[in-house]
């Protein structure tokens, strides 16, 4: 049963929405970052966007991405991301192995919360960008 697993808290494990610049344009990309000195296996995160926009419930498709293994301390690209559902909640639900272990954990960029002022510098990635540990 469901009550009988015991999921250990993440750790060591961020998602960050960070700011790019290429041939002049802005761009932003989701990245999946492992803090961890060990490597995640079976990653599979799940991301939609949900929110309110002129008075009307606003939900966009759920997409999902599968990494093999993210090696110990170092980063992916997950998918890129469009300023125009930063006014949305953006939820990433990432699911991976350490051993024989699974552990998950959801991160959720609230809305509006991807802004200029928000930027950090982004640890392994070395970009300005918003961060969930």
């Amino acid at each position: 049963m469901k009550k009988d697993i015991h999921f250990e808290e993440v750790k060591d494990v961020a998602v960050a929405v960070v700011k790019e610049t290429a041939e002049g344009a802005d761009l932003w990309n989701v990245y999946l970052i492992n803090l961890k000195k060990i490597p995640l296996k079976n990653v599979l995160i799940n991301s939609s966007g949900y929110g309110t926009e002129k008075k009307e419930n606003v939900k966009t498709s759920t997409l999902r991405f599968f990494f093999e293994e993210i090696p110990a301390e170092s980063f992916v690209v997950v998918e890129p991301i469009m300023p125009e559902v930063f006014s949305l909640n953006n939820e990433y639900w990432l699911s991976f192995y350490i051993g024989e272990e699974i552990q998950d954990k959801k991160y959720i960029f609230l809305a509006e919360s991807i802004i200029e002022k928000n930027l950090v510098k982004i640890p392994l990635v070395n970009l300005k960008g918003v961060l969930i540990k």
